[in-house]
């Protein structure tokens, strides 16, 4: 039996800290570089929905990397091709001139950007059960703490996006993301742990899109995760677009890149408090319940953002919406951590998170010309009714009462 040490999960939640902060800076970098050149909705819509139309695709072949390559090596490869993406924007500056790095080149650098990165959340993810165990951690424990870290990623990140951009520049920033990156491929390089290294290719269908879809159907097959996947791919449709496109228009049009990042660290300081609050949560609350009530009250809360009230409001119901929202994807990864088998981890994670991005590019897809034609108020309008409807129809669906079912991990 190993010796105890939390070694392990420290490494890979300082991993999942610098890669979510790269992340959360070019979050906010890449639309503010297409804004400021024209103002345009619709041109900072084509960059978002270029940084997530690859994620439906990615994320599934992504999981299949992460069985099929191994956990460690896969989250290394991920955030080095992640890093590369976002440093070629300043290098082209630097080599071509600033006119270079136009909408088409920061939409393709955002697509790759976009294409690498869930293979290293996938593979970070699928390492918590083993670094959990070798911690002497609970599983709900270890998520809640994942989390927590991974929405901290999302204050640093936006926030340290907002001042480097009112600083430096929006190119320059790039520089910060890419070196974040670097960071988390230097603690998983020193990760030692059963299960991240090469896996056992017995377990395996001799091809790899024969074991994609064996987890596409391992996922359709269990109702909770079905359920579970539905919801995620309609309440993210509808949301991406608030965060990617409306909220950087409306504080680009203000000339307010701090505020910005202000509005996505109240979110991510709110999921931070959140997350954090799951594992004491957990023993008091159903998970169903405390689904229930994220739903509904992201809908209500961004049904009153679309009035675009005053700032202190909007941060705090910011706050809010993250705070409820905090608990969820501890929730989501124990119901996959404990329903799927280790062999079959990777694909399921890459599944749930291709699904949960489907909607996202029809979302902004949308949103970009109605926001340039209709304005931001009925935008926000549009995309909120519907969310809290969803709230409203997921208490009735029995599905979700699977959520509170325990059941063991398989390593």
């Amino acid at each position: 039996m190993q010796t105890p040490s939390r070694g392990p999960a420290y490494l890979i939640l300082f991993a999942a800290l610098m890669a979510g902060a790269g992340n959360g800076i070019s979050m906010v970098a890449f639309p503010w570089l297409v804004l400021q050149r024209n103002g345009s909705a619709w041109e900072a819509s084509l960059v978002a929905m270029a940084g997530t139309l690859p994620l439906l695709a990615s994320t599934v072949i992504a999981g299949a990397a992460v069985d099929y390559i191994g956990r460690r090596r896969v989250s290394m490869i991920s955030d080095a091709l992640s890093g590369l993406s976002v440093a070629a924007v300043p290098v082209i500056a630097l080599v071509f001139g600033v006119d270079a790095v136009n909408v088409a080149v920061l939409a393709a650098l955002a697509a790759l950007g976009a294409a690498f990165d869930p293979a290293g959340m996938t593979a970070r993810e699928t390492m918590l059960p083993e670094a959990a165990t070798r911690a002497r951690w609970t599983l709900d424990h270890a998520n809640s703490v994942y989390e927590a870290v991974f929405n901290l990623a999302y204050i640093v990140g936006p926030g340290i996006g907002g001042m480097l951009i009112a600083t430096v520049g929006g190119i320059e920033t790039m520089w910060v993301t890419a070196a974040a990156f670097g960071c988390s491929i230097l603690a998983v390089s020193v990760l030692r742990l059963d299960g991240v290294g090469p896996p056992d290719r017995s377990q395996l269908p001799e091809q790899v899109w024969a074991g994609v879809l064996e987890g596409l159907r391992f996922v359709w097959n269990l109702k909770v995760l079905r359920t579970l996947a539905l919801i995620d791919l309609a309440v993210t449709g509808l949301y991406m677009p608030m965060e990617a496109v409306l909220f950087p228009k409306y504080f680009t049009d203000r000339d307010e890149p701090a505020q910005l990042g202000w509005v996505l660290m109240a979110l991510s300081i709110g999921g931070l408090v959140g997350a954090l609050s799951y594992a004491v949560l957990s023993k008091y609350m159903k998970r169903r319940t405390t689904m229930l009530i994220a739903v509904i009250t992201l809908g209500v809360a961004m049904t009153i953002i679309a009035f675009l009230p005053p700032l202190p409001l909007i941060l705090g119901l910011s706050a809010i919406v993250g705070f409820v929202y905090g608990p969820i994807q501890p929730i989501y990864n124990y119901v996959m951590q404990t329903n799927a088998p280790a062999h079959l981890r990777g694909r399921v994670v890459g599944v749930m998170g291709s699904l949960a991005y489907a909607a996202g590019p029809l979302g902004l897809l949308l949103a970009g010309p109605l926001a340039d034609s209709a304005g931001l108020h009925a935008t926000f309008l549009a995309l909120a009714v519907p969310m809290l409807l969803i709230g409203l129809v997921a208490i009735g669906l029995p599905a979700l009462r699977d959520l509170d079912r325990d059941r063991g991990v398989d390593r």
